[in-house]
């Protein structure tokens, strides 16, 4: 668990500081890095691979949306002026990683992940600005704007990770309720 909130430490901070300073492809390359070791080790990497597109899918329209609007704005990696730029998907595919990993715990408590999107959402965009990998036109406007987006995305994210769970150890054969597939012992 702690592996996992660190490598995605080290892909954050990869993605910001590339895009800060003109190299988008450096978070790419090292996102892309970790999630293909977190889908070493899943135990359905097809499964967790849905999670992470999907996710990546929805940091892409809603930081598109805050783009589109004028609220964030990038020095690098955006293919269209009004699209988050690829840097930023990559960011929130590392971030569908600890769904199922180090936040597995955050998914029976959706009024909390609600909570802590509306707190470290903007938290983490600031300090992302603070490091040169986003500006906003108005900070209160775009930090509020942020929060609203991570107080739908972080339950969001949490359902859809329950829902394509890769990491959990399963039965493909649908094994008899309150039976271990794997080690077909009572759990």
């Amino acid at each position: 668990m702690f592996l996992n909130f660190i490598a995605f430490q080290i892909g954050w901070f990869a993605c910001v500081l590339g895009g800060a300073h003109g190299w988008p492809w450096l978070g790419v390359g090292v996102t892309a890095a970790i999630i293909a070791l977190h889908l070493y080790r899943a135990a359905r990497p097809s499964t967790e691979a849905v999670l992470i597109v999907l996710s990546g899918l929805l940091g892409f329209i809603a930081d598109s949306l805050l783009t589109g609007m004028g609220l964030l704005q990038f020095p690098s990696g955006q293919l269209h002026r009004h699209f988050a730029p690829y840097w930023m998907v990559a960011m929130w595919m590392a971030f569908a990683t600890t769904c199922n990993v180090s936040l597995r715990w955050l998914k029976p408590r959706l009024g909390l992940a609600a909570l802590l999107g509306a707190v470290a959402g903007p938290l983490a965009y600031y300090g992302g600005a603070k490091l040169g990998g986003v500006s906003f036109a108005e900070p209160l406007a775009s930090l509020i704007a942020v929060a609203g987006v991570w107080t739908l995305a972080m339950p969001l994210l949490l359902i859809i990770a329950a829902r394509w769970d890769g990491m959990a150890e399963t039965d493909r054969t649908n094994a008899a309720p309150g039976k271990s597939a794997i080690a077909d012992k009572p759990v």
